[in-house]
């Protein structure tokens, strides 16, 4: 149970997603608290995905309860959501093809809600020194590790409370994977919300303070990362 101080930044009741005549999500709650990071763990195809884009607005066909900061978004547009300060890193990465890396960056800067301005240029490409190394590549020049990287950096510098990432090491080679983990975890020192998407369900474990656990568009365990890792049905969850 939560302690009745907690004070939640996302707090979702009821949630249906329908795609078509597709009836994706059943029913999900989901609460995200102040500087936490939640894992969102189940086999492909059982509703992650769908979940953080009706969250964000992008499912049209929708039902239930979501008020994020204080505000009712159930009906709300994916930029109206953005606004609140809140940061989406894409499965697809979506870069800019056309538009260089520091382009790509300083689109999107602005400061936080609070005027803060913590994640500058200079602190994106310190913290990711590949993409100093490519500042003038274009978004299509970049290997599929460096678009992640250039995709987090983006969304780190619209400083937002809380940061979406979904599936942000499909595909890419050891040493980006690890790079990319890193980066994680400076981003939950750093006090920014965080929900997390990955096929790593020990990563996602190890960095994550809380962890639900969808099967066919419902939670079907949830708890704390370590009260969720210790669980005897987590494997036949995500068939491991």
């Amino acid at each position: 149970m939560n302690s009745p101080q907690q004070e939640w930044m996302v707090e979702a009741q009821g949630v249906h997603a329908w795609y078509g005549s597709s009836h994706v999500l059943h029913g999900i709650d989901v609460n995200i608290g102040r500087g936490e990071t939640l894992g969102l763990l189940g086999r492909n195809g059982m509703g992650k995905s769908t979940l953080i884009r009706a969250l964000l607005g992008h499912v049209s066909q929708r039902e239930g309860h979501i008020v994020m900061f204080g505000q009712d978004v159930s009906r709300a547009k994916p930029h109206e959501v953005a606004r609140l300060g809140v940061a989406y890193v894409p499965e697809g990465r979506g870069v800019f093809p056309n538009l260089s890396v520091r382009e790509n960056l300083v689109m999107a800067a602005r400061p936080g809600n609070d005027g803060r301005m913590v994640w500058t240029l200079d602190k994106v490409l310190a913290t990711f020194p590949r993409l100093q190394e490519r500042i003038n590549n274009l978004g299509a020049q970049l290997s599929g590790g460096e678009q992640q990287m250039l995709s987090i950096g983006r969304a780190l510098m619209t400083h937002p409370e809380l940061i979406i990432l979904d599936e942000a090491t499909e595909g890419l080679a050891p040493l980006i994977v690890a790079e990319i983990w890193r980066v994680i975890g400076e981003i939950r020192q750093s006090g920014i919300a965080t929900l997390i998407v990955d096929r790593d369900y020990r990563k996602v474990l190890a960095n994550a303070d809380r962890a639900l656990v969808l099967q066919k568009g419902q939670v079907v365990l949830q708890g704390s990362a370590q009260e969720v890792s210790a669980s005897d049905a987590l494997s036949g969850f995500l068939g491991v």
